[in-house]
């Protein structure tokens, strides 16, 4: 299933960018999208290698991993179950996830913390079931990320991509050194006071001069917007065709805007933006427009 695609770049015109291009990994999968159809890819393959053919995840009720997990389970011909943060409710991403198969187990924010306990609990006398952490954060997930840079045919200056978990950004940096390229790694976290992404990011590869965090493009924290934002988004789509999601990539491309405008950026220099996909996020901000 996860054969090998290189999702295209395309290069995107919108003031005060000249030379703003965008891996458009969004356009790999409508479901098993963007970097989780990267993280999974070598998820799964380590998972049928050990004979296992329960796949065991974790998310929020708007999870895009727990769609894409679905998704890539029901191809392979997997089951699936989601513990799924927070009280039982329905919405669009949980009814695709109904639809390709997967349990959902609707489990209270103080359990969730303890996710492997919670895999013990239920799963304890299933030798089927295979633990995938939330987001799909896992050293095979890097992995997949990492190829982002192998598959890209011309050099950056600056590469961007936005964090939730530091894994992607993990993989990029370890591509980036791997290949040898001169290229800065600029990484848009997510959350509010997410300095902990740099040391997750240096549980997976070795951190190096390449690496920058940005900390200040959050808005309020995870899946937090502001009207700014918003009218960010709809400009930009409207300008580009280009979707953004509120929780990942339009912080990351805001914040592009953003440094570019203050000259940090060089509006000449050669700028690369990753489209981690994750567009049916929109389904779960639909009041914010």
């Amino acid at each position: 299933m996860f054969e090998e695609i290189f999702s295209p770049v395309q290069k995107i015109a919108f003031t005060p960018f000249s030379n703003l291009y965008v891996k458009r990994d969004d356009l790999i999968d409508p479901y098993i999208s963007g970097n989780k159809w990267r993280k999974l890819k070598y998820i799964l393959a380590k998972a049928k290698a050990k004979n296992k053919t329960h796949l065991v995840t974790f998310g929020g009720a708007y999870s895009n991993h727990l769609v894409a997990t679905a998704a890539a389970a029901s191809r392979s011909g997997l089951k699936s179950t989601a513990f799924v943060r927070g009280e039982e409710v329905k919405n669009e991403m949980l009814l695709l996830c109904h639809l390709f198969g997967m349990k959902l187990i609707f489990t209270d924010r103080e359990s969730y913390r303890k996710k492997y306990q919670l895999f013990d609990i239920h799963f304890k006398n299933d030798d089927q079931a295979y633990f995938i952490d939330e987001g799909g954060a896992s050293v095979e997930a890097t992995f997949g990320c990492a190829e982002i840079i192998r598959e890209l045919t011309e050099t950056y200056e600056h590469i961007f991509c936005a964090a939730g978990t530091g894994t992607t950004a993990a993989g990029l940096l370890s591509g980036i050194q791997k290949q040898g390229l001169n290229t800065k790694l600029h990484i848009i976290p997510v959350l509010k006071g997410a300095s902990f992404i740099q040391t997750e990011i240096a549980k997976y590869t070795t951190l190096s001069g390449h690496l920058k965090l940005h900390l200040d493009y959050h808005f309020g924290g995870y899946a937090k917007t502001t009207p700014e934002l918003i009218s960010f988004i709809k400009n930009f789509t409207a300008k580009t065709g280009v979707l953004l999601d509120p929780v990942y990539t339009a912080k990351m491309f805001y914040a592009i805007h953003d440094l570019t405008k203050q000259g940090i950026i060089g509006k000449e220099e050669k700028v690369l933006a990753i489209h981690t996909g994750g567009l049916m996020g929109l389904f779960g901000m639909m009041d914010k427009f």
